[in-house]
């Protein structure tokens, strides 16, 4: 393919890319334009979602780029939901006094890497879209200078992300040094024939690294001090959107680099499943922090993911990418709840913040309710479906332990999000709570909408559409 049309195909990332450095000079010359930044910040993100649906298909950069169905789908989830963590975000920075026209223009940044890592095709665009996005994160975890907690919440995610990306790297190297490339695709040609002991051992440690993006057990480590630390909503873009793109980037490794051995793989996969979904369930219980609460649900939920994954064929990753979206509407939902929420100009982060709320913001409690009740997988709600697909495609690969794992374990998991609706509704009040702002109840009521009854509707582009992108993976 010759440069304009590889340019062409890339063109999502390019546009981010351009509106990033125009972002970031006008904010050099105009720096309390902070209004007007998150604005164009939030346009760029949306015109690069319309970009991925209406671009060409196909290889560019010697297949180091690609554009497929996949990654459209990702990259509009991804894009849509970086657009209203900018408008959550700079709202609430500005009435914390923190804002900086610098927010959203890692926002873009961290959204221009996990674009690459949606359409990556070999081991160095995986990694370059990895860093891009990471660095970014590690920079908004620790936004609030002025905050203990957040500096130490940006300090420990940098260290353990250094981590991992050796991990990553010294996988990748192997990888390379025994199948003789770097593309996914000469990689699975050279593991068709019987993958050696090298690419195996090359593989676990590049899951490895992946795990600790997608935040699953036992790589989770950062996760509950990142997610309490952090500003909540900084959380909202942590929790979502990198993990959708670090789950796509994991279903195109495995399935276009290592499909010739997913007997082997799917192993690996099970056992992190396995444990995430048990972590999730049982630190959970003994939480009183809900963001450290949001934390450890978010654990659980990349397990449910990779239960889906665990199927290796197309159906697994079409219930993943189910999954993942419904996923995404109820985390930031909850979490845009946590941001409306203030008593005396200070965060309601705490069961006992939540004490009585129903007798003072009836209509945010109603939201965090059927919030839990979708978390805990209660139907009808979003949460529901998503673990219905995934484990009707654990099912149906043979994988039935896992999927009856799973199910046992969300009965455990259940434990906490009932105790929250209990404190809401039927304990004393805590005191008066400040008015909430706009923005983030819209948010919050418009998650809560879709969660049930708009996912009915919903489902019924979102099943399609996810199962013409796994189709672009190539899976059986």
């Amino acid at each position: 393919m010759n440069l304009t049309g590889a340019l062409q195909l890339a063109l999502p990332e390019e546009f981010l890319a351009v509106a990033a450095i125009l972002l970031l000079v006008i904010g050099a010359f105009r720096p309390k334009n902070n209004s007007g930044i998150s604005l164009g910040a939030g346009f760029a993100l949306i015109v690069a979602a319309a970009l991925a649906v209406v671009g060409p298909n196909g290889a560019a950069f010697a297949g180091a780029y690609i554009a497929d169905g996949i990654a459209a789908y990702a990259k509009v989830a991804i894009y849509g939901v970086s657009a209203l963590c900018v408008l959550l975000g700079d709202r609430w920075l500005s009435r914390l006094e923190s804002a900086q026209f610098e927010f959203p223009i890692l926002i873009v940044l961290a959204a221009l890497g996990m674009g690459m890592m949606a359409s990556a095709g070999d081991l160095i665009s995986l990694y370059i879209g990895i860093e891009l996005h990471s660095l970014a994160l590690y920079v908004l975890a620790a936004f609030r200078r002025d905050d203990a907690r957040s500096s130490e919440a940006g300090l420990k995610y940098f260290v353990l992300g250094a981590l991992s990306s050796g991990l990553l790297l010294y996988g990748a190297s192997l990888i390379y040094g025994f199948a003789g490339s770097m593309r996914f695709d000469v990689i699975a040609q050279a593991s068709a024939s019987g993958t050696t002991t090298g690419v195996l051992f090359g593989l676990v440690f590049l899951i490895a690294g992946l795990a600790f993006k997608i935040s699953a057990a036992p790589f989770h480590m950062w996760t509950p001090d990142v997610y309490e630390g952090a500003p909540t909503a900084i959380v909202a873009f942590i929790a979502t959107a990198p993990k959708m793109a670090a789950m796509v980037l994991l279903a195109r490794v495995l399935m276009n680099g290592f499909g010739g051995a997913s007997e082997q793989w799917r192993q690996v996969i099970v056992v992190l499943a396995f444990i995430s979904v048990m972590w999730g369930a049982f630190a959970g219980l003994r939480q009183q922090n809900l963001k450290r609460l949001i934390a450890y649900s978010s654990i659980a939920s990349i397990g449910y993911a990779l239960i889906g994954l665990s199927a290796a064929d197309r159906q697994g990753v079409q219930s993943m990418l189910v999954f993942m979206v419904l996923y995404m509407v109820d985390v930031i939902g909850f979490l845009a709840c946590l941001v409306a929420l203030q008593r005396a100009g200070r965060p309601m982060e705490t069961f006992a913040d939540l004490s009585g709320l129903v007798r003072e913001r009836p209509g945010l409690a109603v939201v965090m309710t059927a919030l839990s009740f979708s978390f805990l997988g209660l139907p009808p709600f979003s949460g529901f479906w998503g673990k219905f697909y995934v484990f009707k495609a654990a099912l149906n690969a043979g994988e039935w332990p896992i999927a009856v794992a799973g199910l046992v374990l969300s009965v455990v998991a259940a434990f906490y999000y009932l105790r929250l609706v209990k404190t809401m509704w039927f304990d004393p009040p805590a005191g008066a709570v400040d008015v909430a702002p706009l923005d983030a109840k819209a948010v919050a009521y418009a998650a809560a909408l879709f969660s049930f009854p708009v996912v009915l509707i919903a489902l019924a582009f979102l099943d399609p559409a996810a199962t013409l992108a796994a189709a672009s993976l190539g899976t059986r």
